[in-house]
Parts: structure tokens; C-alpha cells; sequence
């Protein structure tokens, strides 16, 4: 699909945005060119948890004043292209690489090597151009409580969900797919099924797939977390990245388990970038040293459960976050091919399968 329509049937939605985060940004903007004063504006999809104020406190104290502002990955992309001409934001961290190659081909983010480019595996970012870097590994998980369902007792796969009537609306599927987590699960539904032939590159087979994952499962409640779904009862299993576990078994009392099936799941690499046209162009690039910094992405990881691409910083990974990490297999998925076509899955997805 052609990159330029790719965007277009969501490009209004996400211009209408721009004019209120452009109304506080103004303001911190100053009088334009590099070293600009103000407050750095960082657009990421990752502050959810605390995590958003986590680092904003910690850059506080590194001297840094940023200010975030939080989207879902797909409408996040999606804006900083519809603002590059007049960006808002300054730098970008938490999309994935098929985000950021959109970004990159749509010259929405600039090149940058970090301070800290020699401590992580480029071929996980951009090693092309290096316009943007590797700072954290997720994996896409689907997870139960096994206080509630013994491991033993769990499916060994995936599919079991919708194809065994034992588990009928016992998942949750987040229909919500402007979010990057969606668009990963039904990439993850649709790659075994790649077919020339078939409807958008996908056999009849890999749409059947997608249309009984969503009728079989529980929908999502906006504003209310799986796992207080799961304590409750409403539902036993959903999907997760991987990072959201030890949080929430904290929090709600549950002890994850993972299904995790023979042909692997699907994993993520977060990155980061610097927003093309900034005119806190230095300001931008001074805060990625900082945050991908071995230093702050240890911290960032002890706090979060993350697992950092940073070799200097997974040390400081929780054990239990590094063995099931390097325990799941990864999915085979084309993310080339997914970049290109997600669009037209999602808008296929939408219009003939969500509840």
C-alpha cells in the first residue's frame, strides 16, 4: 500500500489534536532555530504505569524539563506526520521499529548517533542511517493468574482460546487498534497465513483466524486494567507486554503465567529518535544521551521490569524480567511486509470482525 494512503483515513483525526498541544508548546517555543529555549516536548507511547512521571521527575533532576505527552503507537505515528512540517514535539521514544521506518521513509525523525550508540546491537535500531536507536525488548504475551489456573491446566497455545468452547469469552481482546499492542497481536494472528493470493496478502484461512479471535473473546473495558478484570473473574486470560507483569502481580495479588506457544510470540523493540524540525534540536539529542544511557535505562529497567537493549544496563534488570525473556521464542513475522499493510488489516479488522 502506498505510504501516502496509508495515513489518510486517520489523518484528520489526528490533526484535530494538533492545535491544543500546539497552543501550550508555542508558548515554550521561543523565537525558533536551534538551542531554542523551553520546555522539551517528548511524544512517547510509553508513559503508562507511572512511567511517564518517572522520567520526567528523573530528567528534572539531571537538569532536563521535559514535558510528555502520551498517545497510543499508531495515532502517535500518525501525528508526528501530520505535524512535521510544523512539528510540536521535540523527540520521540517507546515506538516500535515499523512505526519508526514509517517515520523515517515520511522524513518526520532526523539521524542522530547517541553517546551511547557502542553499548547496544544497532541491528536492533536502524543500522542503515541510524536515525533512530534501540532503548528496550518487550515481549507480546498472552498471561493468566495461575492462583486461578494452574499452569498444568493452562492451553499451549494461542488458538486454544478460540477454538476450544471451554475458554468462549474467558480472554479479553483490546479492540482498540490505533494502539500499537493491537496491531502487534493481529500482526501476530495473521503472519502464518501470508498468502499473494489471498485478501490484502492474507489467506482465507489467516481472516478466519482474526474473525473467531474477536468473537470468541471478552472486549476491553476503557479505563479498566486486565488484570482487575481477571481478580474479579470476568475473564482468565489477555495480552500483555511483557514489562506490565511483575507490577501487577504486585499490585493485584496474581502470579503470572504465560502461554507460550511453539511458534514463538510476538516481540517489540522500543526506540528512539529526534523529531525532524525541531528547533530544540540539541536539547532533544542531549536528552536521548541521557535517557539511553546505561545509568538511567538500569534505573528505568529496576523500576519498570523492562529488559534494556543497553548491555551495560541489563545488569540491573530484574532477574525474573531476563529469564523469561530469553525463555519465549520470537514469533516469525515479516515486519517489512506488516508495515506495509497494517493499514488495510486494520481497516479490514474494523470494519468486518470487532464486536
Amino acid at each position: 500500500m502506498n505510504k501516502r494512503i496509508r495515513f489518510t483515513a486517520i489523518m484528520a483525526t489526528a490533526l484535530l489534536g494538533t492545535g491544543a498541544l500546539a497552543s501550550c508548546a508555542t508558548a515554550d517555543a521561543g523565537s525558533g532555530g536551534d538551542d531554542a529555549g523551553g520546555t522539551l516536548i517528548v511524544y512517547t507511547n510509553s508513559n503508562g504505569d507511572g512511567r511517564g512521571e518517572w522520567v520526567t521527575a528523573q530528567a528534572k533532576e539531571a537538569g532536563i524539563d521535559i514535558e510528555i505527552v502520551g498517545l497510543g503507537g499508531a495515532d502517535l505515528a500518525n501525528r508526528i506526520v501530520a505535524e512535521k512540517n510544523n512539528p510540536v514535539g521535540d523527540v520521540v521514544f517507546g515506538l516500535n521499529n515499523m512505526f519508526f521506518e514509517t517515520l523515517k521513509e515520511e522524513d518526520a525523525v532526523t539521524a542522530y548517533e547517541p553517546a551511547w550508540a557502542g553499548e547496544v546491537d544497532q541491528e536492533s535500531g536502524d543500522p542503515e542511517d541510524g536515525v533512530f536507536w534501540p532503548l528496550v525488548e518487550q515481549a507480546i504475551v498472552t498471561v493468566y493468574d495461575t492462583n486461578t489456573i494452574p499452569a498444568a491446566d493452562a492451553p499451549t497455545e494461542v488458538a486454544d482460546l478460540w477454538e476450544d468452547a471451554a475458554y468462549d469469552g474467558r480472554y479479553e481482546v483490546n479492540t482498540a487498534l490505533g494502539q500499537a499492542t493491537p496491531q502487534l497481536v493481529l500482526a501476530g494472528l495473521l503472519a502464518p497465513y501470508l498468502d499473494d493470493d489471498g485478501d490484502l496478502g492474507v489467506s482465507d484461512k489467516g481472516w478466519e483466524q482474526v474473525e473467531e479471535y474477536f468473537a470468541h473473546g471478552s472486549p476491553a473495558e476503557e479505563g479498566t486494567d486486565l488484570y482487575a478484570r481477571m481478580t474479579r473473574g470476568d475473564v482468565d486470560f489477555g495480552v500483555l507486554p511483557s514489562s506490565g507483569i511483575t507490577a501487577r502481580d504486585a499490585e493485584y495479588g496474581t502470579k503470572t503465567g504465560v502461554i507460550s506457544p511453539a511458534d514463538g510470540v510476538p516481540y517489540v523493540t522500543e526506540q528512539i529518535a529526534v523529531i525532524a524540525g525541531t528547533p530544540r534540536e540539541t536539547a532533544a539529542e542531549e536528552f536521548i544521551d541521557w535517557f539511553g544511557s546505561a545509568e538511567t535505562q538500569g534505573a528505568f529497567a529496576a523500576e519498570f521490569a523492562s529488559y534494556p537493549v543497553n548491555e551495560k544496563a541489563r545488569a540491573e534488570a530484574l532477574p525474573e524480567v531476563v529469564e523469561l525473556i530469553e525463555s519465549l521464542p520470537k514469533q516469525d513475522i515479516d515486519y517489512s511486509l506488516t508495515r506495509e499493510n497494517i493499514g488495510a488489516w486494520v481497516e479490514k479488522t474494523e470494519l468486518e470482525y470487532l464486536p
